[in-house]
C-alpha cells in the first residue's frame, strides 16, 4: 500500500439474520442489495462499481462473524446530505446512538445501531 491506493479495500459489517440486516440497509440507504451464498457465507453487497478502485463491502452472516459496538467504526456514505437516512433508522428497527454532529469542515457524523448489535458511523457533507 502506498499513497496512491486506497487504504479500505473492503469492509463487512456482521449479521445474525442476513434477511433483516439487509432490509435495515436497503431501508435506511434506500438501496438495494445483491445477496449471495459461497461456501455456508451470506452476503448482502452495498452498491458497488467493479474495477472502479472504490472501497465498498456487505453485510456478512457467517461463523465467528459477531455484531459489536465496539473495535472498528466503518462510517457509511448518506451524502449529500444525512438527515433523510438518519430519519429512517428507527423505523427500519435500528437505534441513533449519536445524532448527526458537525466535525468543521469535514462535514458531519452520526453513530447508529443496526439491527444485529453493530454501531456503524454515517458520514455526510452537509
Amino acid at each position: 500500500m502506498d499513497n496512491t491506493t486506497n487504504a479500505l479495500n473492503w469492509f463487512e459489517i456482521p449479521a445474525l439474520d442476513l434477511k433483516r440486516s439487509t432490509k435495515f440497509y436497503e431501508t435506511v440507504f434506500q438501496i438495494e442489495m445483491q445477496i449471495m451464498e459461497m461456501d455456508g457465507t451470506k452476503m448482502a453487497f452495498f452498491p458497488m462499481e467493479p474495477g472502479s478502485g472504490k472501497a465498498s463491502g456487505g453485510v456478512i452472516e457467517a461463523e465467528g462473524s459477531t455484531p459489536s459496538t465496539e473495535g472498528t467504526t466503518v462510517y457509511l456514505n448518506a451524502n449529500p446530505k444525512m438527515d433523510n437516512t438518519i430519519a429512517r433508522v428507527e423505523e427500519a428497527g435500528g437505534k441513533v446512538l449519536l445524532p448527526k454532529t458537525a466535525i468543521g469542515g469535514n462535514g458531519f457524523m452520526a453513530y447508529i445501531l443496526d439491527t444485529e448489535g453493530n454501531k456503524v458511523g454515517v458520514h455526510s457533507i452537509e
